[in-house]
């Protein structure tokens, strides 16, 4: 992961101060691409502990469509309870914009308008398959209408997938991008998505370009990014899945095999 540990460099030798929303303050810089070729491994950063268990809960929380952290049928990641309101509800986040985009259809009759919802997995999944040229194969969780509903906006806004000579790639657009805690779980979480949608769609599963907004490390994580960055990345895993439809994924269908890590570095989160 050596790709992560050059972000990590290059933003706390060229990074501008700047202010945040937290009030915590930042070293920022603007607009950074990453490129992981899943073909060498499964991209997990190796320099600390991942909670891949965390990634495979969270993603199989988000293509369930769940929007609660209470939700008895998948379990989410912890981060998510900073920000969950009463009843650990979080607005229409995610996995709501992933696979029920609301849109407005005009009744039979001409009078009025009923709701209906876009899934936009299976919508993407289905012009893979039927439709693999298309530039137009992408999956959005940046819904203006609904911003000011959710607990926290989106931060990896929109994807876009890409079929070539039998292979998937994946490109992520993330405005926000808190590099020590956030970036390291993304670039996991989006692989293997990327990597579950090229099992059903009968692809190998090549390139994740992850492509950073506002790339920031927060005050109170450079003492650790400095350990971080005295670490030697290590030789990557190997990712397993069972032969599924995306949306047919429980938890112990995903398996990672030979992950090697250095020790767990906590960094506090900014809510």
């Amino acid at each position: 992961m050596k790709q992560y540990l050059d972000l990590v460099k290059h933003v706390l030798a060229n990074g501008d101060q700047k202010q945040d929303r937290t009030g915590t303050g930042t070293v920022s810089v603007f607009g950074h691409q990453m490129r992981f070729d899943l073909r060498e491994g499964f991209p997990i950063v190796t320099t600390k502990k991942i909670l891949f268990d965390a990634v495979v809960w969270e993603l199989l929380w988000f293509l369930r469509g769940s929007t609660n952290i209470n939700d008895d049928l998948v379990q989410h990641t912890p981060i998510w309870n900073a920000w969950a309101r009463e009843g650990g509800e979080l607005g229409p986040v995610y996995g709501y914009q992933w696979r029920k985009w609301e849109k407005f259809v005009p009744n039979d009759h001409g009078e009025g308008y009923h709701r209906e919802h876009i899934d936009q997995i299976s919508q993407a999944i289905s012009m893979i398959n039927k439709n693999p040229d298309s530039r137009r194969i992408i999956v959005t969780a940046w819904n203006p209408a609904d911003i000011e509903k959710m607990a926290l906006p989106p931060c990896h806004a929109f994807f876009q997938f890409y079929v070539v000579n039998g292979h998937l790639d994946c490109q992520l657009y993330q405005r926000s991008a808190d590099i020590a805690l956030g970036v390291p779980f993304n670039i996991s979480s989006y692989a293997l998505l990327l990597a579950m949608v090229a099992n059903e769609c009968c692809l190998k599963p090549r390139y994740f370009v992850h492509t950073l907004g506002d790339a920031h490390v927060y005050a109170n994580h450079v003492e650790g990014l400095k350990i971080q960055l005295e670490r030697k990345p290590k030789e990557l895993p190997r990712l397993y899945l069972e032969d599924k439809r995306v949306l047919d994924y429980k938890f112990d269908d995903i398996r990672l095999s030979g992950y090697t890590h250095d020790a767990f570095i906590k960094f506090p989160i900014a809510v």
